[in-house]
Order: structure tokens, then sequence, then C-alpha cells
């Protein structure tokens, strides 16, 4: 039921994070219940999770499992548990990925498909399982997938990463038709450079010269956290109930130049 006095608000919403040990994924998890959810805490470091979990300013309201997302047999018993306990849902948030910069003529078969698992196979299968019945809210939902600006800006390097991240996008906007008539909407987040542990490893931020020329590309400066876990607010939430098979792209200008 639409929320009239704050559309924006997800109270008495379940959604689910993956990824949420750190990062992004930790941030929108914290966003998600400071609006009212009920979150389903995702990823693979059970330490990192916790942590999370020990932001959040009711620890007993929401559910934490530790797993690799890619281990598929065991994703539909972690739903199966997490619906007993708070019912059906009605987001995800599909924010588990990993990124590199790796020349094209030092790919392998091997990296290609470590790749794949991660960033499209394993946010599919999770997106793909959610969506049967018996676990989906009977009213509609939302799914998410974050996707990056990589997706649809070239970069020296970063082909394999892209690849993965422009799937994510045509994927979504399939779906996004074959769900409509069920009121499930099928959205992707493209961020620019957001300041997360993830991109503080990168090449880029190894010396301040690159560093720099990073930061010129964003107009408005690199990225936090809460730039995209609010963009996730709203696509989860009532307020966006008339979009679906779009691309947000919150990038501080990257993709303007």
């Amino acid at each position: 039921m639409q929320n009239s006095s704050d559309p924006f608000s997800l109270e008495g919403k379940n959604i689910i994070v993956s990824g949420a040990s750190s990062g992004i994924g930790r941030q929108c998890a914290w966003s998600c219940e400071a609006k009212g959810a009920t979150v389903i805490l995702l990823g693979r470091d059970r330490n990192r999770l916790d942590q999370t979990l020990k932001g959040m300013s009711n620890i007993t309201k929401h559910l934490v499992y530790s797993l690799d997302l890619c281990d598929y047999s065991r994703v539909e018993d972690i739903l199966r548990d997490a619906v007993a306990k708070v019912g059906k849902i009605d987001g995800v948030i599909n924010s588990a990925g990993i990124s590199t910069t790796l020349p094209f003529k030092l790919v392998k078969d091997g990296n290609l498909e470590r790749f794949f698992q991660v960033n499209v196979y394993a946010a599919i299968n999770l997106s793909r399982l959610v969506l049967k019945t018996c676990y989906m809210s009977e009213t509609g939902g939302s799914i998410i997938f974050i996707s990056s600006v990589m997706a649809e800006a070239g970069e020296v390097g970063k082909s394999v990463y892209c690849m993965t991240k422009g799937a994510l996008l045509s994927g979504s906007r399939s779906l996004a038709m074959e769900y409509a008539s069920r009121k499930i909407r099928f959205n992707c987040i493209s961020p620019g450079v957001v300041a997360t542990p993830m991109s503080q490893k990168s090449v880029y931020s190894r010396d301040d010269v690159s560093y720099k020329k990073i930061v010129e590309l964003h107009p408005l400066g690199i990225g936090q956290t809460t730039d995209v876990a609010y963009a996730c607010i709203y696509l989860l939430s009532d307020a966006s109930k008339w979009v679906t098979g779009s691309n947000l792209v919150v990038d501080g200008g990257y993709l303007a130049h």
C-alpha cells in the first residue's frame, strides 16, 4: 500500500541487500532500515556482516546470512528461511560485485568466468529465485541491479568489468517487460566512482596523480555511498511505482562529458 504521507517510506517492506558486508551494500542496508524496512543482509564475510548489523538501530529486526551467492544450492534455502521468519520479499538490491583493471590481452577464460559468475550470474540467480510466488510479495516489488557508468563508457583495462555491467543493463530491461504484469519492477543504478573499500584498492588510488585524474572526471567530485543508497530508496519505494526498465545514473557528472 502506498504511503501517502511519505512516498519514500519503506515501512512494512522486506528488502534483501547482497554485498551488505561493506561499501555501497552496507550503506544500503543502513539507509533501508532508516526508512522503515526489515533488511535481509547477505554477504560472504560473517564478521563484516555483523559489523553492518551493529550499525543498525534495531539489530533484532533484521536477518543476517553469510554465504557465497555463487553457491546456488544454498541461496534458496536461505530465502525459504528468511521468508518463514519475516514474510515475503518486497525488494532486492543486488550490490555484491567485484572489479579489476586488466588489459584485454591478459584476460584468461578463468577471468571471464569469475567476473560473470559474481557480477551477473549470482545476481540473476538470486533474483530468479526471489521471483517465485512463494517468496515475492503478491502486491509486486522492486529489484535493483547495481551496474556502473562503465556499462556505457569505455575505459582502458576495464573490458571484462564493462561486459558484466552492460549485461545487467540489458537483462533488466527485458525482465521489466516480462514481469510488469505482476507489478514487479526492474531497474539499474549506474554509479561513477564512489569512495568504498573496493575503490580504495583500485589502480587509480595508488598514487596522487592517478587519483586526481579520476576526481577530475567527476564534476561534482567522487561519490559517497549514501548517494547510491538514496537512489536505491527511491527505486524501492512507492515514489518510483511508475519506473521500470530504467538506468538511474548517479555519477557526479561523469557521463555528461
